[in-house]
């Protein structure tokens, strides 16, 4: 019999495992900061050539936690993203345009 009672406390605990967090995280209850990209900080870079410094120098101006390369010829998604730069370049590495979305 003490079989059973094992099984039924464990059965009884599953309810409580699916509240449980899967990605080790806490769960505080409140809403994660939302980063807001704003371009206006690296318009200064348009017109100068891309380097190593460029992608970490535009995240950190920007407040943007993504960076998307527009290389010359390419196609982008039009999906919105509040926390994305983009910065497209021509042949030359030269910075044609630095935008948020």
């Amino acid at each position: 019999m003490m079989y059973g009672k094992s099984l039924i406390a464990l059965m009884a605990s599953f309810p409580l495992a699916a509240c449980a967090a899967t990605d080790g995280s806490i769960d505080t209850g409140a809403a994660p900061l939302e980063m807001k990209c704003v371009a206006d900080n690296v318009q200064h870079l348009v017109g100068q050539k891309v380097t190593d410094a460029t992608g970490p120098e535009v995240l950190k101006a920007t407040g943007a936690r993504n960076l998307r390369w527009g290389p010359p010829r390419s196609a982008w998604t039009m999906d919105l993203r509040t926390d994305r730069v983009n910065i497209s370049y021509d042949d030359n590495m030269i910075i044609g345009q630095i935008s948020c979305g």
